[in-house]
């Protein structure tokens, strides 16, 4: 073995890169006093590019393929170093391989509440949280100002500081676009896609792009949101009403086909009260008022009694609905009734207001046929 072969075995001829992890975004390769020999086997695979140093200086940028090392194509280091065109005369060098495939899934989000004011709630704080991707398009830039010599780099070293500069000019546009609270989710996207271009800008400085910006949630502070679910509850009630009618409707409908309902007492009575409700409100539509502007006054509500029958409450009806009852032996002196106003529920018999109901005579029996002939 000659003296330039022993040179020679003393140094690896291929340098490449195998990443196994899915975060890496830079990797120096190691060798001994990063000696590097004329000739040497640079295999660069897709979606990365080889980056070379000489003492701090960026030199040569490779992209995917195979490359052998010469004088030819790596002039940037040659004139730095001073290569020596002795055969198999090495040269040092630092060499980083950078990945550019996209990262996704990286998580950012406002790590103190946002004020804003709000047309309808007026001063509110908001939180917001969401995900990116990014790509690194200019691998001397990002190994100048970022990872520089270290020799491995993952997303993690860059996380705090893209997390930091997202959050601040999402706050900043959010106040520019002035969109109402209740109006931001139906936003999300065109927010998204104006801050990315937006803060490109700012990327390139690092020789990264932003390839998407995602905005998965802003949240309303706990007691807007519990305001905003009560106006949602009120806002159904308000067509309770309506929907009540039907559905007592419907059951009148059906008690009506039931061949055994004619006697019942709960369906007599839930008739009798349903139709007090359908009467009072055509007769409340008929007597609106005929002159435009002028505000009828209040309309006196009648006494609305309730009864306990077979421990189920029953009602409310009104005087005329409990007369109603008590004659036809629904409603008896021992039945509990209640009103608004009482104490506790007593019996029918011991309510002053409806002893006359009792004490009433009977009705007239029907009279008797003519005898036969």
């Amino acid at each position: 073995m000659g003296l330039f072969d022993a040179i020679r075995g003393q140094f690896l001829d291929v340098i490449q890169w195998e990443d196994q992890t899915q975060d890496t975004i830079v990797w120096k390769f190691q060798r001994r006093d990063n000696a590097i020999k004329n000739g040497a086997q640079l295999i660069v695979r897709e979606s990365q590019k080889a980056v070379f140093m000489h003492e701090g200086i960026l030199g040569d940028v490779f992209g995917p393929g195979r490359h052998r090392l010469t004088t030819n194509n790596i002039p940037i280091l040659t004139s730095l170093s001073n290569w020596k065109y002795a055969f198999g005369a090495p040269f040092q060098c630092d060499t980083f391989f950078v990945s550019t495939r996209q990262f996704t899934n990286q998580k950012w989000g406002t790590r103190n509440p946002i004020m804003m004011r709000d047309p309808e709630f007026g001063p509110i704080r908001l939180r917001a949280f969401g995900s990116y991707c990014f790509q690194v398009t200019d691998p001397g830039t990002f190994v100048k100002q970022i990872s520089g010599t270290n020799a491995d780099y993952d997303t993690a070293g860059i996380a705090a500081q893209f997390r930091n500069m997202l959050s601040a000019r999402f706050a900043d546009a959010l106040g520019e676009m002035q969109i109402p609270a209740l109006d931001l989710a139906a936003n999300y996207n065109e927010m998204g896609d104006d801050l990315c271009e937006k803060l490109q800008p700012e990327f390139d400085e690092y020789g990264v792009s932003l390839t998407k910006f995602l905005i998965e949630n802003i949240s309303l502070p706990e007691e807007v949101e519990k305001a905003l679910d009560t106006r949602s509850s009120m806002g159904v009630l308000g067509n309770m009403n309506t929907y009540t009618q039907f559905k007592t409707a419907n059951a009148i409908g059906d008690m009506a086909q039931n061949e055994g309902g004619g006697g019942n007492m709960m369906g007599m009575i839930a008739g009798v009260n349903m139709g007090q409700v359908m009467g009072g409100t055509m007769q409340q539509g008929a007597q609106a008022p005929q002159q435009p502007g002028v505000a009828p006054p209040p309309i006196p509500q009648p006494v609305q009694w309730f009864a306990a029958v077979n421990g189920q409450q029953l009602g409310p009806f009104d005087g005329n609905a409990m007369a109603q009852n008590v004659q036809s032996g629904q409603v008896t002196r021992e039945t509990m009734l209640w009103k608004q106003g009482m104490a506790a529920w007593t019996a029918a018999g011991q309510i002053p207001e409806l002893a006359g109901l009792f004490n009433a005579p009977p009705p007239m029996p029907p009279p008797m046929p003519p005898p036969m002939p």
